[in-house]
């Protein structure tokens, strides 16, 4: 009981943070061309939510242009993406551990790889600080039908893994979240 009260806190603090952390970089009542958007996933007793800003292909090609290749990406557009977990949890196929907390993420696009970097920053998404990284791990990006807005979604969930999946123009990147324990 007392887990699940955690988690409901750990989300309800979450939700709070982002909306604080929105309203001081959208003041206006301006239409945002890259809308923000959240999802949440239980996987067995842990809490996973993620908020970030959902760009748009609109006819531009993405990965090695827009995005290009091998440099660190906010993996969103305006503030950087955040993820929050209720609980200790293990990260990609290499399984690296990462506690419980708020985070934001980035990553390094690459044709036949691609790296996750978990960082402990929140800011506007173009002050990223390597020296603010937690955790990095790598993964195999896929080919897949055209999504026109950016998303994340999970896929694969179990009682204790699943995959946050990161979906723009015809690339998935699915990342592996085990619960630690």
């Amino acid at each position: 009981m007392k887990k699940i009260f955690i988690s409901i806190i750990v989300v309800i603090a979450a939700i709070f943070f982002v909306r604080d952390a929105n309203a001081q970089e959208r003041t206006t009542d301006r239409v945002w061309a890259s809308p923000n958007a959240s999802v949440a996933q239980t996987i067995g007793l842990t809490e996973v939510y993620l908020t970030y800003g959902r760009p748009a292909v609109r006819d531009r090609v993405i990965f090695g242009d827009l995005v290009p290749f091998g440099e660190v990406w906010r993996t969103g557009a305006n503030e950087s993406t955040a993820i929050v977990f209720s609980d200790n949890v293990l990260i990609g196929d290499e399984r690296k551990a990462l506690n419980e907390g708020t985070y934001s993420l980035y990553t390094i696009p690459g044709q036949n790889e691609w790296t996750i970097i978990i960082n402990n920053k929140l800011s506007w998404g173009t002050q990223y600080d390597a020296s603010e990284d937690v955790l990095k791990v790598t993964v195999q990006p896929e080919e897949s039908f055209h999504v026109e807005q950016m998303m994340f979604y999970f896929e694969n969930v179990t009682e204790n893994s699943g995959h946050l999946v990161l979906h723009w123009g015809t690339v998935k990147v699915p990342v592996r979240i085990e619960i630690a324990g």
